[in-house]
């Protein structure tokens, strides 16, 4: 009988060899699908299980009313059609009489456009299971209250600030919150869904460093349109009457705002000669308050590493310009100035992002820390609360000058010569 070839003795070897790879190669495949269709099984339900905001901490229990807003004087120039006057929705957070009611929904009807959309938005809470501490429409507390105009990032609306404002009205102030038309990516106008303009959210302020050439330009053009926007609102909330009739003290309004909105805040303060004072919550700055400075009193909340109050160590040129320009406006600022950086935070930390449950792909998507959400709006909302305390009420100030403070997460950072 003759031998056979060597390579006739090795295919069944080869073969087998095949058959194996396939066979691991096919498992893994299997194992990771089922990982996969597993993970998106845990997100759905938990996208569906109910959270609720952080409790406010003050006194009073919380009110909301909505407004749509015209602004009789202003053309504009973010719309898509030439003419337009400026119309604005403002949600109005307030200190409530303890009557009960019915409890506001997070997000109604049109605004439930700002959840994520198809399969991402298994991986967002639903708008539907989020609560909130306020009553829709409740009566006013007994007593007068001062103004606060609170602007959100670019891009995000009032409303996703909620956990802040309630915390803001519980402590005795009227909280507008303002959603600046066309730059939002969503906001609603008399239940109609209105969305951003090219004019309104330029791609322009997608650029890495945002303080040179078109951006910079782009930023300066904005933050001049939201900062009228913001006195605009302070001025109808002034002027309101029925049922907040007496109990509006808009001798000294205050602006506070996260990211862009933080440095439109400055900004309106700084234009409004009865302002009180400001705070910009992680924003870099942008506008002439940055030459001007501020001679009102200001707080600066920086998350971790992050260059806005001119602090940090900066590694590379778009860090470098943060600082160049946080340390120009401190430099011409000669109100009292207080600057802090919120540990293990991210830039979206200070809005209700934190309080979400999010799937892992959209928490790194949104920039969130690894600080626990609520406990992060929680201490922002005392800072916040003390600020105000003190330059509207004149109220001593030993949590910001760092006497007494029981929050570590808070790192006061000096920032100012």
């Amino acid at each position: 009988m003759s031998e056979r070839h060597p390579a006739t003795r090795e295919r069944p070897r080869w073969r087998r060899l095949v058959r194996r790879v396939v066979t691991v190669t096919l498992a893994t495949l299997s194992a990771v699908v089922l990982a996969a269709g597993g993970y998106v099984g845990y997100a759905a339900i938990r996208h569906t299980r109910p959270i609720t905001l952080p409790a406010p901490t003050g006194p009073y229990p919380v009110g909301r009313t909505t407004f749509d807003w015209t602004d009789p004087t202003r053309t504009d120039p973010l719309a898509p059609r030439a003419g337009t006057p400026r119309e604005l929705s403002v949600w109005l957070w307030y200190p409530a009489a303890p009557s009960g009611g019915r409890r506001a929904a997070y997000l109604p009807g049109a605004w439930n456009g700002l959840h994520f959309g198809s399969l991402p938005g298994l991986g967002e809470t639903r708008f539907g299971a989020v609560r909130v501490h306020a009553y829709d429409d409740a009566p006013v507390a007994a007593g007068r209250f001062p103004v606060v105009v609170l602007l959100p990032g670019l891009g995000l609306a009032a409303p996703q600030y909620t956990a802040l404002a309630e915390d803001l009205a519980s402590h005795g102030y009227l909280v507008a919150g303002v959603t600046p038309t066309y730059t939002a990516d969503l906001t609603v106008l008399h239940g109609r869904a209105v969305h951003s303009t090219t004019a309104g959210n330029p791609p322009t302020l997608k650029a890495a460093n945002l303080h040179i050439g078109a951006a910079a330009q782009a930023g300066d053009r904005l933050v001049a349109i939201w900062a009228a926007d913001a006195r605009f609102a302070a001025g109808r909330v002034a002027a309101l009457g029925q049922r907040f009739a007496g109990h509006v003290d808009a001798a000294h309004p205050a602006y506070i705002g996260h990211s862009f909105g933080g440095v439109a805040s400055l900004e309106a303060c700084r234009l409004d000669a009865h302002c009180a004072g400001a705070v910009d919550l992680d924003g870099t700055q942008f506008g002439p308050v940055v030459r001007a400075g501020l001679d009102r009193p200001m707080m600066i909340v920086a998350s971790a590493g992050s260059c806005v109050t001119g602090a940090c160590r900066a590694a590379d040129a778009v860090s470098r310009a943060d600082v160049a320009t946080a340390r120009t406006m401190l430099a011409a600022s000669t109100g009292t100035t207080w600057c802090y950086e919120l540990a293990e935070s991210h830039h979206f930390n200070f809005s209700d992002y934190a309080s979400y449950y999010l799937a892992a792909p959209l928490r790194h998507l949104l920039a969130l820390g690894s600080i626990d959400g609520g406990l992060g709006l929680r201490v922002t909302g005392v800072y916040l609360a003390a600020f105000l305390d003190h330059a509207v009420r004149s109220r001593p100030e030993p949590l910001l000058s760092g006497a007494s403070t029981p929050y570590s997460r808070m790192r006061a950072v000096h920032c100012k010569n």
